[in-house]
């Protein structure tokens, strides 16, 4: 099995690779030119081999910082600063480096509002398919100088796509359909304990499927560490979305010297990093709602309904709804959650959250004379549901 994921990797072409902050730095808190350059050499080769790498980096703020000499966690002011002062600097680096290559860099920054709005996410991936088809290679950042994703003023059953850059590498994995994702951290993989503290834990080659039973396997893999915004946690949250979108993903350890350069040699012996198996391949529209929108509310359903949407692939109708938490317009995306809490679906809602909760619990013939108006028997239509 090892052999043929291999040769999956080696045989990838469009390719997503991820540089989280602390493998950006050295040891004294640095950029580390060395290590930059060292990607950048890795991934002029696979470029000039006729591969398509988009990158998706972190670092300006670590890098803003440290040329402000101020601590980036005092207030989200002071972090969105250090941003727009290290955000030149970090892309210079890149242009610089692959210049050196004939190869040119395009900058790319986002937010969360670039996924959430429908049509600014089908401009954007027409976007970056065509700076990927003029030979560009994307440098893709969180525009943290604007990013709202941490402000407090949001109702509590609000929730961004996506707030770190792991997740942000899966989403645009999954939007140019890339046939591999490489997270490259500090660390060599996926264990099956705490490696920093249990001398005896063991990397997991390959990962078939990011079950919820797996991820409380890991749980207490690896936390955040100082300088960075993600952790275990997040990583898996990434794999899945990417493995779902019918791709494979890869954590592997970017302080390992050409690690890049390793991962696609025919002649490497050794399994670097954790592989990430692709399970399904949802639609495009379905990727969308499952994991690159704004969660604008949550919808509480009974178990008949939740039966009904899983095991059946129904309309959500009013009838199954129990309670409605936030604010939602008509096209906006809720969570759709069970009577534990748990969340199990997201989709596209026919109505305002104001009408919903008017209509729910009734049968859907009662719509008309409740609301004075009706556009659909169903609050969310199937071809709307996306299962997580």
């Amino acid at each position: 099995m090892q052999n043929d994921v291999r040769e999956k990797i080696i045989n990838s072409n469009r390719i997503v690779f991820k540089f989280g902050t602390n493998v950006l730095r050295n040891e004294d808190k640095e950029i580390s030119l060395s290590r930059i350059y060292n990607f950048i050499e890795d991934i002029a080769y696979l470029k000039k081999l006729g591969k398509e790498p988009i990158i998706v980096t972190s670092g300006a703020v670590g890098l803003g910082a440290k040329r402000l000499s101020v601590d980036s966690s005092e207030s989200m002011s002071v972090k969105q600063a250090c941003a727009a002062v290290g955000q030149s600097r970090l892309m210079s680096i890149y242009e610089d480096g692959f210049d050196k290559y004939g190869i040119i860099t395009a900058q790319i920054l986002l937010t969360e509002e670039d996924f959430t709005h429908r049509r600014k996410y089908l401009s954007l991936h027409d976007t970056l398919n065509t700076l990927i088809n003029l030979g560009t290679i994307p440098v893709i950042n969180q525009n943290d100088t604007v990013s709202t994703e941490e402000l407090d003023f949001y109702q509590d059953a609000f929730e961004v796509s996506f707030s770190d850059n792991d997740k942000l590498s899966a989403l645009v994995a999954s939007e140019l359909d890339a046939d591999l994702l490489v997270v490259l951290s500090d660390i060599d993989g996926l264990y099956d304990d705490n490696p920093k503290l249990n001398p005896d834990a063991k990397k997991i080659d390959i990962v078939e499927q990011v079950t919820e039973e797996f991820q409380n396997f890991v749980k207490n893999a690896l936390s955040p560490v100082s300088g960075g915004r993600g952790g275990m946690k997040t990583k898996l949250e990434a794999m899945k979305v990417v493995t779902r979108s019918g791709g494979m993903s890869v954590i592997a350890n970017g302080k390992t010297p050409h690690i890049i350069k390793r991962l696609f040699d025919k002649e490497e012996k050794e399994m670097l990093g954790t592989v990430f198996l692709p399970t399904e391949n949802l639609a495009n529209k379905k990727r969308w709602i499952a994991y690159a929108t704004n969660i604008q509310a949550r919808l509480t359903v009974n178990d008949g309904a939740k039966n009904a949407l899983i095991q059946e692939n129904k309309s959500l109708l009013p009838i199954g709804i129990l309670n409605i938490e936030g604010d939602c317009q008509k096209g906006d995306i809720v969570s759709i959650i069970d009577t534990q809490g748990n969340e199990f679906a997201r989709g596209m809602v026919n109505y305002n959250c104001s009408d919903c909760k008017r209509i729910m619990g009734h049968h859907s013939d009662d719509i008309l004379e409740i609301l004075g108006y009706k556009n659909y028997d169903a609050i969310i239509t199937r071809d709307n549901i996306a299962l997580l």
